[in-house]
């Protein structure tokens, strides 16, 4: 498979490198790979990474020195997405790759190799993460070992944001200062946000809340909060009865309000279970695609008051 696809990288490698062949756009916006971000008249670093979250990070940390696109278009999973020979194109010109890793991308390291660019920057974002382990039902295969959802807890989200200075930093070191004066004002708003959020969850009582995606429990670990979900940590597989009925129970002995979707998770499941509690359902974003056009510390902060607010009344 890899021999086929890098086979395949030489043919469009040199279409690429053909005379008035492609493009250069400079923008950051989610747009494909098929056309090449930054480029040597830029002055910007070609920046690849898997999926949204990724690129709101980088984008937080490289700003105007950075072009970054995203691989993994919106609306798909990126656990489930496999790279196009496009997508190892724009790794073969790109200066850094950033993925999530935890089993997130388990394409990512075949598609390095596959691209074949010596001078390329790879960064795992969640490298040196108290990683939590994956006991959702239904998820299986050693890619699920780990729950990869670090990128919605505060503090993993400074985690990555340090890693991908780094990374910036490697590739391009005279615009150190630059990366790490922004990195620093993006981890100063995380920490604001948590510091607020921090004192309210204290605060309650109820600690746990219902969703119908085991996403969360990074966030959770932020808060000492704990999530009871449908669906696994994938969103594969199916509830058993049991586990249903025990959720239906629970959510009448605690009165719960509010059954929680996710924007990338059809809300099916959660609908189901709020129709039999007599619940309503809200979204949460789980920021892997472009939801909503909403920045990332937008979605994430829109999280932490959906997530309060459904706790505030259980006193």
């Amino acid at each position: 498979m890899l021999k086929k696809l890098a086979a395949l990288l030489i043919g469009l490698a040199m279409v690429i490198g053909a005379p008035g062949c492609g493009g250069n756009p400079t923008d950051s916006t989610n747009t494909s790979v098929s056309g090449q971000p930054g480029g040597p008249n830029t002055g910007a670093l070609r920046v690849i990474v898997t999926f949204n979250a990724m690129k709101e990070i980088a984008r937080a940390v490289g700003k105007d020195k950075a072009a970054v696109t995203a691989i993994v278009p919106d609306g798909t999973e990126p656990h489930d997405f496999e790279p196009k020979a496009r997508d190892l194109a724009a790794l073969s010109q790109a200066d850094i790759f950033i993925y999530n890793g935890l089993g997130m991308e388990a394409w990512a390291g075949g598609a390095v190799i596959a691209a074949d660019n010596p001078r390329l920057v790879t960064v795992e974002a969640s490298k040196g993460s108290e990683a939590i382990k994956n006991t959702g039902s239904g998820d299986t295969g050693a890619d699920m070992e780990y729950d990869p959802h670090l990128w919605l807890s505060l503090k993993g989200a400074e985690l990555e944001a340090q890693n991908i200075k780094d990374g910036f930093i490697q590739a391009d070191p005279a615009n150190r200062a630059y990366y790490e004066k922004n990195c620093s004002d993006f981890t100063s708003r995380l920490d604001k946000l948590y510091n607020e959020y921090k004192g309210k969850f204290d605060a309650v009582k109820q600690k746990s809340f219902v969703t119908g995606h085991a996403a969360f429990a990074y966030l959770c670990a932020d808060f000492g909060l704990e999530e009871k979900s449908v669906e696994g940590v994938f969103a594969e597989g199916e509830p058993t009865a049991r586990q249903l009925a025990e959720l239906v129970k629970y959510c009448k002995e605690n009165g719960v309000t509010t059954i929680f979707s996710e924007y990338m998770v059809s809300p099916g499941v959660s609908q189901a279970l709020a129709n039999e509690v007599g619940a309503g359902v809200k979204p949460l974003y789980t920021i892997e695609g472009n939801e909503d056009g909403l920045s990332y510390l937008e979605r994430i902060e829109y999280d932490l008051a959906e997530i309060y607010r459904s706790l505030g009344h259980l006193q």
